[in-house]
This record gives structure tokens, C-alpha cells and sequence, in this order.
């Protein structure tokens, strides 16, 4: 069972790799353009959460597991190197939640909190607020640099990976792993849900309001263009949120479970070693569904990726009637 996990997880990694660098990169370039009919405070955030889900990619999946099953015994195996890249993708996978955490908080303002929208919900607090979290977070998982020790040493280059004894047993040890764990994920995903649940709530009482001013009723259809973007808005968030809530809530449930139970992980037996990299396999597909779900949920989107997509072919053909010309 253990051997046929390890093949399927090694294909896996490669899909996603193969996937999520291309997807994210097409959302970089579409949202930054700015023709998708976005504020530039929701913009900022887009483009943000697809950066840090392309580092993710790039150093979570291609340079540590990808490189690992596929290239052993490359440069990247040199331990300073792989302790380097240790740090970013521990601090491109936070970037990628917390901006997600961000994203939502912003949703939560703009809906329900009107008198602060006009001064919250602007491109320039979306900048600081993703520098700022950007800087803690690449500051927060620099100690992951000296957690690792070499695993030989040839010609005084020390090679491979591996956890210090000290990083389960010693006390600033333990306590950086449990302050880890409460920002990631537990405190992210409690934070999502909350907003999103007062959001939802928000939305179903203005509804309410809304239609009972207006005179509606069931046989009435008007429309009501406050209400409509207000939808739209609602319906972006909650499926990036509810998308994030499903791929991470394996990870939570791995985090309780081991916590109530105690568990080593030093000595996994081969359902708990399943289980947590189950965890891992989904945590990397989050990295890679923001972009569906703008084609879907987004009519402008996807105008403007079946016009990059057609670009090439465009010129192709103009190119040909100018030479036939």
C-alpha cells in the first residue's frame, strides 16, 4: 500500500508542477492588466495570492519534492541550499494563506462595514498591508534556516536535509513549532470562517432589508444593481475561501488528531505517514484553483484569457495575409 503512495504522490507532484506554474502565471498577467472589471483593492489582493501560490509551486512542489524524487544529487541537495529553500516556501506557503485571510478581512469590510470602506479598501492599504505581511512572515521563518543538519559531508560539502534531534526536544524548539502551528492553519482558518459566516450574515439581512423597502415580492423581479455586485463580490469570496476551508481542512484535522493523540512523528506507522501527506498533496493543490475559479465566476476573466489565448493564432494569421498581400 506505503509503495503504491509513494508512486502515485511522485506523479502527482510532477501534475501539479505542470499545472499550477502556467495558471498562476496566466492570472499574474490577466489581473495586473486591470481589464477584469475589479477594484483595484481586489486587484492588489488577486494578484498577490497568485504570486504567492507560484513561489509556492516553485519551492514547495519543483525545488523540494519534484527535485527530490526526479533530480537527486543535485545542487539542491547541498544542505545551506536546501535549508535556503526551506525558508522561502515556508514563507511563500504562509504568504499564500495569510493573503487569503487578508483578502477575505477586505470582502468582510467593503460588505458590511460602509463607513470604513471608503478608507480601508483601497489599492494603496492593500499594498501595505501585503508588504507588511510579506516582510513578517519571510522574518517569522528564517529559524527554519538552522533547523536542518547534513546527512554527509564529501570534499567539506555538507549534502541532504535532515531535522536536528533538538528541533522535537528543545524548549525554543518546541515553542517556534507551536507558535508555527497556531498560524498556520489554525488561526487562519478560524479567521476565515468567521468572516465569511458574519459576511454571509451581513448579506442575508441587508437582502431582507433591501427587498422589503423596495416593495418586492415573490411575483416582483426587479433588479437591484446594489445587491447584484454585491453578489458577485460574495460569490468570489466565498468560493476562493470555501476552496481554501476544503483543501487546508485535511491539515487541520492531521494537526488535531496528532495533538489529541500525541503522536510522534518520528514513528508514523503507514496510515498516519499516509494521512499527513495526503494533507501535503492538497495543501499544494490550493495553489492552484484561484485561477479556475476567476474563469469561473468571472465573466471578464474569461473574456480576456480566450483573448490571450487567441493572440498567438491572431498573429499568426496576420502575419500570413501580410506576406500573401
Amino acid at each position: 500500500m506505503l509503495e503504491t503512495f509513494y508512486r502515485v504522490r511522485k506523479i502527482y507532484y510532477l501534475i501539479v508542477s505542470v499545472i499550477g506554474v502556467p495558471v498562476n502565471l496566466v492570472a499574474i498577467v490577466i489581473l495586473s492588466r486591470g481589464k477584469c472589471g475589479l477594484s483595484t483593492c481586489t486587484t492588489c489582493y488577486l494578484v498577490a495570492m497568485a504570486t504567492a501560490d507560484l513561489l509556492t509551486i516553485i519551492f514547495q512542489v519543483i525545488l523540494w519534492r519534484v527535485s527530490y524524487y526526479y533530480f537527486p544529487g543535485t545542487f539542491l541537495d547541498i544542505t545551506p541550499v536546501c535549508s535556503v529553500i526551506t525558508v522561502v516556501r515556508e514563507a511563500a506557503t504562509d504568504c499564500s494563506v495569510w493573503f487569503t485571510v487578508s483578502f477575505t478581512f477586505d470582502r468582510f469590510v467593503a460588505i458590511c462595514c460602509q463607513k470604513q470602506k471608503l478608507k480601508y479598501c483601497t489599492g494603496k492599504n492593500a499594498a501595505v498591508v501585503l508588504t507588511t505581511t510579506g516582510v513578517l512572515f519571510g522574518v517569522k521563518n528564517v529559524p527554519h534556516f538552522f533547523r536542518y543538519r547534513p546527512v554527509k559531508v564529501i570534499d567539506n560539502i555538507p549534502w541532504d536535509c535532515i531535522r536536528k534531534p533538538s528541533y522535537y526536544t528543545d524548549p525554543g524548539w518546541v515553542g517556534f513549532r507551536w507558535f508555527s502551528y497556531v498560524l498556520m492553519p489554525l488561526l487562519p482558518f478560524a479567521l476565515i470562517l468567521l468572516f465569511n459566516a458574519l459576511t454571509v450574515r451581513h448579506i442575508l439581512l441587508t437582502s431582507r432589508v433591501r427587498k422589503g423597502l423596495r416593495g418586492q415580492s415573490k411575483a416582483e423581479n426587479r433588479s437591484d444593481p446594489e445587491m447584484e455586485s454585491r453578489r458577485r463580490s460574495v460569490i468570489l469570496l466565498l468560493t476562493i475561501s470555501g476552496s481554501f476551508i476544503i483543501l487546508w481542512s485535511v491539515r487541520v484535522a492531521e494537526f488535531l488528531f496528532n495533538t489529541i493523540a500525541g503522536l510522534d512523528q518520528n514513528n508514523y506507522n503507514d496510515s498516519e505517514y499516509i494521512f499527513e501527506h495526503t494533507a501535503d498533496m492538497l495543501l499544494v493543490l490550493s495553489c492552484c484553483t484561484n485561477t479556475f475559479i476567476y474563469g469561473i465566476t468571472q465573466s471578464k476573466f474569461r473574456e480576456q484569457f480566450i483573448g490571450a489565448a487567441k493572440y498567438p493564432l491572431t498573429s499568426i494569421l496576420q502575419l500570413i495575409n501580410k506576406q500573401s498581400i
